[in-house]
């Protein structure tokens, strides 16, 4: 569904109040297309520095691969920013450039303790003239190792889920939510559920709680939701967003917990800056 025909959904599920919001509830997002590469022979032939999901990391000299209680961590994509330009509708990224993003190999970190900082990694790097193909480590675990995909990107829409949490003091329902709900079902019918779904930018493809408020409490070192830091927290919740959604696949041979997805966050102002390393990691199971 385009914006126009949002617009008249959510009309004819009585939200007409909701059609000025919009700009908010429908974003931009980079739709990641994985095509796995047939064998190892392949991936060792890709060209150095392409956009790709899985396999072994092409990175700058001197960069060490990243380590978490003493093992290697997953690589588990590279994204060529030059790739992303045409489609960075928010123009958010550098046009030139390279993100590298890592995980627990172990998948124990799920990015609900402060204390899981450092079980992830992202990197980024202006420079992509002298990159070399990494050597995966010894240590790496076999089942921490996975295929490689090159990666299509290519714009797309997002609908957020919960209207209430994007549009402050709206007067909102549970009839409500059941009414956008299917305006939500209609907005996500064409796509292919068949393909895992990983994206940059946009309204992530909740699993479970919405993730904001969560990072927000991780990094500031607030665990319970009772807390009355909370309520102020709260307040700048939203600065955070999406960089990253990696799905589950099984052609890669990536499974997170509970066959679920990862979700890479920043805040704006950290993006802006190209600052990408207060990155805070969130594992949802499905």
């Amino acid at each position: 569904m385009d914006l126009s025909a949002t617009k008249s959904a959510l009309q004819k599920e009585g939200l007409e109040r909701l059609t000025q919001y919009t700009d908010v509830l429908l974003q931009p997002a980079i739709q990641l297309e994985a095509t796995p590469v047939t064998d190892a022979g392949a991936e060792a032939k890709l060209e150095l520095g392409i956009s790709k999901i899985g396999g072994v990391p092409d990175l700058p000299p001197g960069q060490k691969w990243p380590e978490w209680n003493g093992l290697p961590q997953s690589f588990v994509a590279q994204i060529r920013l030059s790739d992303v330009t045409a489609a960075d509708a928010n123009h958010w990224l550098p046009q030139q450039g390279m993100l590298w993003f890592f995980y627990d190999a172990k998948q124990e970190t799920y990015g609900d303790d402060p204390k899981n900082a450092g079980g992830w990694q992202v990197f980024y790097s202006a420079d992509t003239q002298h990159l070399e193909r990494a050597t995966v480590p010894d240590k790496l675990p076999k089942e921490a190792r996975f295929k490689a995909c090159t990666v299509k990107l290519k714009s797309d829409l997002t609908m957020a889920q919960q209207p209430q949490l994007e549009v402050t003091q709206l007067k909102w329902s549970d009839t409500d939510q059941e009414h956008y709900d299917t305006v939500y079902g209609q907005f996500n019918d064409a796509k292919d559920k068949t393909q895992p779904r990983h994206l940059m930018f946009g309204h992530p493809d909740t699993l479970q709680d919405d993730m904001r408020l969560q990072c927000q409490m991780m990094t500031n070192g607030v665990t319970d939701i009772e807390d009355p830091k909370v309520k102020a927290l709260s307040k700048d919740a939203n600065d955070w967003h999406l960089l990253l959604q990696v799905d589950s696949d099984e052609r890669t041979g990536m499974n997170w917990p509970g066959s679920g997805m990862l979700y890479y966050w920043i805040k704006l102002a950290d993006l802006k800056a190209q600052k990408f390393d207060h990155i805070w990691l969130v594992s949802q199971s499905a």
